[in-house]
């Protein structure tokens, strides 16, 4: 589950950096993978609680449903697309829950509040934070080479900063079931977690990794900076508060974000379609894997 998360959506941290062509791939997924595994360890364990309140957990529904979810997010990874991994896990969840005649609404319901709020929330963050920066740069009346020394350390920055809320954000998406049945302490579930993800960044995260930095918006050093930073603040707000969210749903907003500022004709709309139907995919095709697993494994 960590290795699916990390090649599907450490692309969101550094995608737009990469396609920018301000920093190489291979130093992208080192540094991402470096923040993930520090965020994970530092601010990992608030999370942890939220998913496992939607179903009671079992050992046997804990595997069923971290299967389902990886699973799913693997074959996202193999069609490109940016998904939710908090989705994947949650469809999962729910799938047990159905089977069992056990689920948490009002748990639920704080969920897919988030979900919705994700995107939003990068959006208008963008639209603030555009214009503001923009015009503080304009400002210093920098020389072009300067400028360029600054964009690039600015994504660098940005990037690793979206890293390390990734790890702080998802690394409950891996192992906080296994906290809910006491097989891991919370110290255990951070670093295997974190370090799961750091796997998947580093050998499997280049083909998403184009689906978000080059398919759907073309964007320009700032503009590529911009995304990635409202993403990581509004990502890293909701770790804090223990909610796990999607990044791929954070820096789709931050991009449609830089699309509407830029022009909506910006926005590449096939690109767009196939990743909300993953988004609409992801959690049905995980509560069906985990239905299925748990079925015939466990019933």
């Amino acid at each position: 589950m960590g290795w699916s998360l990390g090649a599907n959506n450490s692309a969101n941290n550094f995608g737009t950096a990469v396609f920018s062509q301000k920093i190489r791939y291979r130093t992208a997924v080192i540094l991402c993978a470096v923040f993930v595994i520090i965020g994970a360890l530092l601010e990992g364990q608030a999370g942890m609680h939220t998913l496992g309140g939607l179903v009671e957990q079992t050992a046997n529904s804990a595997f069923a449903a971290t299967l389902a979810a990886a699973l799913t997010a693997t074959l996202m990874s193999v069609l490109k697309l940016p998904i939710s991994t908090s989705q994947a896990m949650v469809g999962a969840i729910i799938g047990i829950g159905i089977l069992r005649g056990e689920v948490n609404l009002s748990g639920l319901t704080k969920v897919v509040i988030a979900w919705v709020a994700t995107p939003i929330g990068t959006i208008v963050a963008t639209l603030i934070l555009y214009p503001v920066i923009g015009a503080l740069l304009r400002a210093l009346r920098l020389n072009i080479f300067t400028r360029d020394l600054i964009l690039k350390w600015g994504l660098i920055i940005a990037g690793c900063y979206g890293s390390y809320a990734l790890g702080a954000n998802n690394v409950a998406n891996v192992t906080g079931l296994y906290t809910q049945t006491g097989q891991l302490t919370l110290f255990q579930a951070t670093l295997l977690g974190g370090v799961s993800i750091a796997l998947g960044a580093l050998t499997y995260s280049k083909n998403v990794m184009i689906t978000v930095g080059k398919n759907l918006v073309s964007l320009d050093p700032f503009s590529a900076f911009i995304a990635v930073f409202s993403m990581a603040l509004v990502v890293h707000g909701f770790a804090i508060i223990g909610v796990p969210v999607s990044t791929s749903q954070g820096i789709v907003g931050s991009v449609l974000g830089i699309g509407i500022v830029k022009g909506v004709q910006t926005i590449k709309i096939r690109t767009l379609v196939m990743i909300l139907f993953g988004w609409i995919g992801t959690p049905t095709v995980a509560l069906v894997f985990a239905y299925l697993i748990f079925r015939f494994l466990f019933l």
